[in-house]
């Protein structure tokens, strides 16, 4: 589990799952019990809050990660690794957070 990857996380309360991005930092992870995701969506939009996200980083659809709801899970709810973001991942994260805080 890396910054950048894409998993499939469990919703408990929707019994469905869905893809997100993880957005801690790679140092962290080993440590922590929980992580940040930008939750993965089809609704598309073109705003600096969004990293698109499709075919070419594992997904089935063209999508979007939204880092305007951002949210902390227990890693034990990521079920399985999908893809990641590839070269340009911590950049784009960090645009994105940015853009998110408005700095």
């Amino acid at each position: 589990m890396h910054q950048g990857d894409l998993w499939l996380l469990s919703d408990d309360r929707s019994g469905k799952a869905r893809p997100a991005l993880i957005v801690t930092r790679d140092r962290a992870i080993p440590v922590l019990d929980a992580v940040i995701v930008a939750p993965v969506t089809t609704t598309l939009r073109q705003i600096p809050t969004c990293i698109p996200v499709g075919h070419h980083h594992g997904l089935t659809r063209d999508s979007v990660a939204s880092f305007d709801h951002l949210t902390v899970v227990p890693k034990s709810m990521l079920m399985r690794r999908l893809g990641d973001l590839g070269p340009g991942a911590e950049t784009a994260i960090c645009r994105a957070l940015e853009a998110m805080a408005d700095c």
